[in-house]
């Protein structure tokens, strides 16, 4: 997707925005358009207040001057914008390509809505081909490995678990101090089910599948915007 179309989707979903809202501020390279485009009206006179998703959206944020919150000292938001790795025909999301999925998931269940900016290659039939995101606590990191590894076996499912690692080699970590295991399982069929059981795994913080948070989506498809759900 061009970045002209990745900056549409962005500018269509600041349209949204008025006066007075409190704003979910995602993380990633479409949503740093959207944070980009209310910069730019916060400074042409509208009031907002914005509480991010990853310290990297912070920076920017307060780089554009956007006041900023959290979620202890603004508790209800009005609307989070956010990329997607994936969506489905029913919203279901996978996200965390980009580590913040914890955050991402927290502040998009304290809001009213959350519309989905991305390109429209993301739009799938069936959730998967992109590696699902395992957000773990360090301690205890293989036992937590097999314990998912058992899960998805039995749930029929197979693929590899790959601890992510940053550019330097050294294991990839959170915001939040944990480290992250792609699942590349090819073809989610149940995500529900997986979602709802992953969670019971000690040692598994949070997972990449957003099931029921995202209400619409912008998507960049071609040389136009595909709308989906409600925005």
């Amino acid at each position: 997707m061009s970045d002209n179309l990745k900056r549409a989707a962005a500018e269509r979903a600041a349209e949204l925005v008025t006066d007075g809202m409190r704003l979910g501020l995602g993380t990633g390279s479409t949503a740093a358009h959207f944070v980009a485009a209310i910069g730019e009206r916060v400074r042409n006179g509208l009031k907002v207040v914005g509480v991010p998703t990853s310290e990297a959206t912070r920076d920017q944020a307060q780089r554009e001057g956007i006041p900023l919150s959290t979620l202890d000292e603004t508790r209800d938001l009005d609307l989070t914008v956010d990329g997607a790795d994936e969506l489905d025909d029913d919203l279901r999301l996978i996200k965390g390509g980009g580590g913040a999925l914890l955050r991402e998931k927290i502040v998009a269940s304290a809001s009213q809505r959350m519309i989905v900016i991305a390109d429209g290659s993301k739009h799938v039939a069936k959730l998967g081909r992109f590696p699902l995101p395992i957000e773990v606590v360090p301690f205890g990191l293989t036992a937590t490995e097999r314990a998912i590894a058992r899960l998805l076996d039995s749930l029929g499912m197979s693929g590899e678990l790959h601890l992510r690692h940053a550019p330097d080699g050294a294991a990839y970590v959170t915001d939040g101090g944990h480290f992250i295991l792609d699942a590349h399982l090819g073809r989610i069929d149940k995500p529900n089910v997986l979602a709802s059981t992953l969670n019971n795994i000690p040692g598994v913080v949070e997972h990449g599948l957003f099931m029921g948070l995202a209400t619409g989506a912008i998507l960049a498809t071609g040389d136009r915007l595909v709308e989906l759900g409600q925005l």
